[in-house]
């Protein structure tokens, strides 16, 4: 029983290593870029932490992970076992204004491109604070 909990805890180490590996990859400058380009200022205001309605949410300094998922969320929009159904923010990440696809139209953001935004606008600081 004793092997199977040093087992059970070295295998969770190496799952949250890999983790924060992987949250270590993401690109802040390159998230500031894409964040510029997409025009989220517009409606979540100065550093993401003004929006212009309330309506909208305050980003900066939320936890990048959550921020990663809810874009890939709104990539399936319309599914409602996986997805978010806001259509500007669909709309907003299946239409990256920085590149192009065949067509000369938009491609949607790519996960990378979506934990990078996420890691940018978590390392800004905001007002959002946790309840201890």
């Amino acid at each position: 029983m004793k092997k199977l909990n040093v087992v059970s805890y070295a295998l969770a180490a190496a799952v949250l290593g890999a983790a924060a590996l992987s949250a270590q990859a993401a690109d802040i400058a390159a998230g500031k870029a894409l964040v510029e380009k997409g025009g989220c200022v517009a409606c979540h205001g100065k550093d993401m932490n003004a929006p212009i309605s309330p309506d909208y949410p305050k980003l900066a300094g939320q936890h990048p992970d959550y921020l990663y998922h809810a874009l890939t969320s709104y990539q399936v929009s319309g599914n409602p076992l996986v997805g978010r159904t806001n259509a500007i923010m669909a709309g907003q990440v299946n239409s990256n204004p920085a590149v192009t696809g065949k067509d000369g139209k938009p491609r949607p953001f790519t996960k990378a491109e979506l934990k990078d935004i996420a890691a940018y606008i978590g390392s800004l600081k905001g007002d959002l604070v946790l309840k201890k």
